[in-house]
């Protein structure tokens, strides 16, 4: 395991300004969880590297949250005050009819949006369903625009109908809100920066760079290949003759916006996790597709709640399990730290 060089890492957040002060779910570092990241599925249908192994056992579908247990979570988190969530995988796509568990959400008083990370391989087929049931954000990955190298990091085919499902995901605008997430591995799509920049620009959509985290489940993860944001954007700024940055949509958001110096559509995200940790504004929680609340990412607890939403009475209970586990969330991820271990699980396990 090769964790960051203290040097490489820049300043946080300041860590004692959250985005609001509604909502019960505060931690002791005064941030307030508005935000759950829900996954519905361990399952994809492309293998990523900076995700998963080329080879792997899925759990039983049985072993998954019924949308009714995933409506029972959120009608509590809803009333402790989370009011953004987003359905996650694996692949999401992936768990059959999944539209009907973003109507049942919708329907949840409290939530405010409801919105999706895919791979896009299936969107375009399911867009129309997926937009009357509800669904108002979508989150599309797009590491290349070369078939051979997406053949390369997923390890399957698959790049056209990704482009097919952003080309729905952009027709269906204004009603849905587009974002494309690129992660670049050195070794593999550096090259592919611009193009992507490019891209995005033609289509009028936001952009957005993530760093390769420790995520990973082939423990391939290295500073060698992770490249940075302030790498990157250097790059983008040198082609596109400058970046300027402008306000977050919001202050809780992961990424740091820019739009281009010389005018014109779109912009240009950043995501450094590893690099400019963004832990001080952090505001999510997360559901495993099996039931299990996690505060971070990057943390090693959990928290069953699988026995809970098989009981109808148990409000209280899971009520104050949320609550022992935004109390238990550490001030930062801590990869910098000598320390540092990933978690056991790798993110196609967690939810991206």
């Amino acid at each position: 395991m090769n964790r960051v060089p203290s040097a490489l890492l820049r300043s946080t957040h300041d860590l004692g300004s959250p985005a609001t002060k509604s909502g019960s779910l505060i931690d002791n570092f005064d941030r307030v969880h508005r935000s759950l990241r829900i996954s519905v599925t361990d399952v994809c249908n492309i293998r990523c590297q900076y995700c998963m192994p080329a080879e792997v056992q899925f759990q039983p579908r049985d072993r998954q949250l019924s949308f009714e247990q995933i409506a029972q979570f959120v009608r509590t988190t809803a009333r402790l005050g989370v009011v953004h969530y987003r359905l996650t995988g694996g692949e999401p796509l992936l768990r059959p009819r999944l539209h009907e568990l973003i109507k049942l959400l919708k329907e949840i008083k409290g939530v405010e949006e409801v919105g999706l990370t895919t791979n896009g391989l299936l969107l375009a087929e399911q867009l129309p369903e997926l937009l009357s049931a509800g669904l108002q954000r979508v989150n599309i990955s797009l590491d290349t625009l070369s078939d051979a190298t997406f053949k390369k990091l997923a390890r399957r085919d698959g790049l056209q109908r990704v482009l097919a499902g952003i080309d729905a995901a952009v027709q269906a605008a204004p009603a849905l809100h587009l974002k494309l997430n690129s992660l670049v591995l050195r070794d593999v799509n550096l090259d592919d920066v611009l193009s992507l920049v490019e891209f995005a620009r033609e289509r009028n959509v936001t952009l957005r760079f993530i760093e390769f985290m420790p995520l990973d489940a082939d423990r391939s993860w290295s500073v060698n290949r992770m490249v940075s944001g302030d790498e990157l954007r250097q790059r983008i700024a040198t082609h596109c003759g400058g970046l300027v940055p402008v306000e977050p949509e919001n202050p809780a958001q992961p990424a740091t916006d820019y739009m281009f110096a010389e005018g014109g559509p779109g912009r240009i995200g950043f995501i450094d996790s590893v690099t400019r940790p963004f832990c001080g504004t952090c505001d999510r929680l997360r559901l495993t597709f099996d039931g299990k609340v996690r505060n971070c990412l990057f943390g090693s607890q959990e928290w069953d709640v699988r026995e809970l939403l098989n009981d109808q009475h148990s409000e209280q209970e899971l009520g104050q399990l949320l609550l022992n586990a935004v109390a238990a969330k550490h001030r930062s991820h801590g990869i910098a730290d000598a320390d540092f271990q990933p978690p056991a699980r790798a993110m196609y396990q967690i939810g991206g």
